[in-house]
């Protein structure tokens, strides 16, 4: 699955549609979904970061799941990570590298993060939509709820966006 995203996407012309097989996607610009958040006041646009995560993170879990299925078929199972991270480039995503912490965290370095550059400086973390993905894989990983955040955004004067996921506590 990893270096053949690309591939499976379909450009369907006739009927103004990106596919990869049943899932639609939009080419859009980063500075222009971005603005949006940019533009709404507090706490609204704390508000709007949420609802951006929780639904990335509901609509990703589908597709995480079906590239874990699809490694599974191919006899990678257990590479669900890496599909995820040489996925992320080809969506435009930034380069994603995992890790594990030693206390059993699930570690994610996103290094170019199209949010981040979209965003522009920002005194708080505004990469919404890669702590809702890392949440639904981390997810997976863990076989039980995650709960993602992200600890450190170029936005904010990062180098890199960086995020941690842990098992999720009622």
């Amino acid at each position: 699955m990893s270096a053949d995203f690309r591939q499976r996407l379909t450009f369907d012309l006739a009927r103004g549609e990106l596919r990869d097989g049943d899932t639609r996607y939009v080419m859009l610009r980063e500075d222009s979904l971005m603005g949006l958040f940019k533009r709404l006041p507090e706490p609204a646009r704390t508000d709007a970061f949420k609802a951006f995560a929780a639904s990335v993170g509901e609509h990703g879990a589908r597709s995480a799941a079906r590239y874990r299925a699809r490694d599974a078929r191919d006899g990678k199972a257990g590479d669900l990570l890496a599909t995820i991270a040489s996925t992320a480039p080809q969506l435009g995503w930034g380069v994603w590298r995992f890790s594990r912490a030693e206390n059993g965290e699930l570690r994610l370095e996103v290094k170019n993060s199209p949010f981040a550059h979209g965003y522009g400086a920002s005194s708080e973390a505004v990469c919404a939509p890669i702590t809702g993905m890392f949440a639904a894989v981390a997810s997976i990983v863990f076989d039980a709820p995650a709960h993602a955040e992200e600890d450190l955004c170029a936005a904010a004067g990062g180098a890199i966006c960086r995020f941690s996921a842990r098992l999720h506590k009622p």
